[in-house]
């Protein structure tokens, strides 16, 4: 056995530090742009959306039931689907209600959602919030494998 884990070198390979960082944060910055930062051309929708419409109908929150706390909705979204901080969840689901920020919001809101003039909203404890007939379109055929699903961040 060697004294010196390196006197053996085939296994290593030398490169340039300088060109491994920067391949390596373009690969990462493109991966971050593409698979968060921008809305999917299909349904115009990021991923953070689609978890909280998803949390939404698994609540059972169509546009006819009770309007439900925000907060339980951030919650859910973030404890089995989007392992982030319920101010960026919070905020996304927001914007879904707002018609000024969208064509045809996705979510019914009940409560200070903020306004055009830049008004923010409340907080997330006072404003309740349930999907529009839009949303529920967009999910009806959600059982019937028409998505291919993947495991989440801790394979639940």
């Amino acid at each position: 056995m060697a004294d010196n884990l390196f006197d053996n070198d085939e296994n290593i390979e030398n490169i340039n530090i300088e060109d491994s960082i920067k391949a390596s944060y373009l690969d990462y910055s493109m991966s971050v742009i593409i698979g968060r930062a921008l809305p999917d051309a299909r349904d115009g929708l990021k991923p953070v959306h689609r978890r909280i419409l998803y949390a939404m109908n698994e609540l059972n929150l169509s546009s006819r039931a009770p309007y439900k706390k925000s907060a339980r909705i951030v919650g859910d979204t973030i404890g089995k689907y989007h392992p982030h901080g319920d101010n960026a969840v919070y905020d996304a689901l927001v914007r879904m209600a707002q018609p000024f920020s969208m064509r045809i919001p996705l979510i019914d809101g009940q409560g200070n959602f903020g306004s055009v003039d830049g008004d923010n909203p409340a907080a997330m404890r006072y404003t309740e919030a349930r999907m529009t007939t839009l949303s529920e379109e967009l999910l009806r055929d959600i059982d019937k494998d028409t998505v291919d699903f993947v495991p989440n961040y801790d394979d639940s």
